[in-house]
């Protein structure tokens, strides 16, 4: 049982982590000497070392995209606080329910956002830039099946002595 409990806590937190660099990190579109991601586009100006930083468009889109990222961080950040709690004030055979509802929430709100971003950063970028995706694109996306399925796990969890 402590080694599925370890198990499990090391998933949420690799769930977490992805979603922290994949929310943070300025790799989500690059190409051509420059780089773009949720909060700000940036190219190469003058030496490969120097950049220019502007911040992302205004467009309603691309905040609910960072909208929908920074809720998945608080859901999975929630559910890893209410695992704990519940770890220690649950009843024996208790299911961990109320976890893996915010956990599965999380991931959710990483799909939704990484699909809307996918649909519409061609209206923010144009075709010509030749611009692809970046890294932290690739881990939301990750990020995805992963929360899920840690969700999934957690409400098929029963708590033992």
């Amino acid at each position: 049982m402590l080694l599925l409990l370890l198990v499990i806590i090391v998933l949420h937190v690799a769930v977490l982590v992805l979603l922290f660099v994949s929310t943070i990190v300025n790799q989500w579109l690059v190409g051509n000497g420059s780089i773009a991601d949720l909060w700000q586009n940036c190219t190469i100006h003058g030496s490969p070392s120097s950049f220019r930083c502007l911040t992302s468009s205004t467009n309603e889109w691309l905040q609910s995209v960072q909208a929908l990222m920074i809720l998945s961080i608080i859901f999975s950040v929630l559910s890893l606080f209410l695992f704990f709690c519940q770890l220690f004030t649950l009843t024996k055979g208790g299911r961990f329910y109320l976890t893996g509802i915010f956990q599965i929430l999380a991931g959710l709100c990483v799909m939704s956002g990484a699909a809307i971003y996918t649909v519409r950063y061609p209206e923010w970028h144009s075709h010509e830039e030749n611009l692809s995706y970046g890294f932290t694109y690739f881990l939301s996306w990750v990020a995805f099946p992963l929360a899920v399925v840690s969700g999934v796990i957690y409400v098929i969890l029963r708590k033992r002595e």
